[in-house]
C-alpha cells in the first residue's frame, strides 16, 4: 500500500500522542520539541551526554565520563537516540509491552541516526534476547525487531538468535547498580550459530533501553568470550544516572 493511500485511509497521528501530523511515523511539533535527542558531547564509552566538553575526562584521545574513565565497560561504545523521558516512554512502552510491533520502524530510524558510525563499522547486529517464557507472553522480541530494521537500513547482517538467555531474570527496575549486575551475571550464552557468525567480527548489540549498562555488559562479555573482536551497543533510549552531567538540566 502506498503512503499516500495509507494516509487517506488512516489519517496519520503523532507517534506518542496521536495528534494529527502530516505523515505516518512522525511526531507532532509539541512531542518533537520535548524529545531529548542525544548527540555530542557525550561519553565515548557509555553514551551519557555532557552539557559541555569540559565535563568529560580525556583518555587516550577519547572523552569519557568519570565512571567509565575509572572502570570501563566490556563494550567499546554505547549510543542511544533519546534520553529516556516522558515522550520516549510513550513510544517505547507500547512497543515493548502493548503489542505494537509497528513502532519498530520509526524507533529504528531514530536509532540509525544516532548510531551512524557504529552501524557503518559493524560486521553483524545481535539483539539482546528475551527468555523464552517472556517471549511467549509478548509474542515478539522488541530488540530483535529493531535489529532487523537497522540491519536492513544499513545493509548489515543481523542474527536474531545469536544470544540466548540461560535463565529468567527478575525485572531490573527496582534494583541498584550492584543488584542489576548480580541479577544478569551469567544469564547470557552465545549459541553455536552465533559463535560461527561473530568470530572475529565487530558486533553491534541492539537493545531498546540502556539503563545501568548491566545487561549490555553481560551480553558483551559473552560475545567477547565467544570470539567477537569488539562489541558496541545501540539503544533506542538512555536512562541517565542521577549524578551524570547531562542530568543537570532535568534530563531523565
Amino acid at each position: 500500500m502506498g503512503e499516500g493511500l495509507l494516509d487517506a485511509l488512516l489519517p496519520p497521528g503523532c507517534l506518542t500522542c496521536r495528534e494529527p501530523v502530516m505523515r505516518h511515523g512522525a511526531f507532532c511539533p509539541s512531542c518533537f520539541r520535548d524529545l531529548q535527542r542525544i548527540g555530542d558531547p557525550l561519553c565515548d564509552g557509555c553514551g551519557v551526554p555532557f552539557l559541555h566538553v569540559e565535563q568529560g575526562v580525556p583518555v587516550g584521545g577519547r572523552l569519557f565520563c568519570a565512571p567509565c574513565a575509572e572502570r570501563p565497560f566490556p563494550f567499546a561504545r554505547a549510543r542511544a537516540a533519546f534520553v529516556y523521558g516522558e515522550v520516549p516512554k510513550r513510544l517505547i512502552l507500547p512497543f515493548k509491552h502493548g503489542d505494537r510491533p509497528d513502532l519498530a520502524r520509526p524507533i529504528a530510524r531514530a536509532m540509525a541516526l544516532a548510531g551512524q558510525e557504529l552501524l557503518a563499522e559493524a560486521g553483524i547486529l545481535v539483539p539482546v534476547p528475551l527468555h523464552w517464557r517472556r517471549l511467549l507472553r509478548r509474542r515478539y522480541n522488541q530488540s530483535a525487531l529493531l535489529a532487523r530494521h537497522l540491519g536492513r537500513h544499513a545493509a548489515r547482517p543481523w542474527l536474531p538468535d545469536g544470544l540466548r538467555r540461560t535463565r529468567g531474570t527478575a525485572s531490573l527496575g527496582g534494583l541498584g547498580a550492584a543488584g542489576r549486575v548480580m541479577e544478569v551475571e551469567g544469564a547470557f550464552l552465545v549459541t553455536p550459530r552465533g559463535r560461527r557468525a561473530i568470530a572475529g567480527q565487530r558486533v553491534l548489540l541492539v537493545d531498546d533501553v540502556l539503563t545501568s549498562g548491566a545487561t549490555a555488559a553481560a551480553c558483551a562479555r559473552a560475545l567477547l568470550e565467544a570470539g567477537a573482536r569488539e562489541v558496541d551497543v545501540l539503544a533506542a533510549a538512555r536512562v541517565l544516572p542521577r549524578d551524570s552531567p547531562g542530568a543537570a538540566d532535568g534530563a531523565g
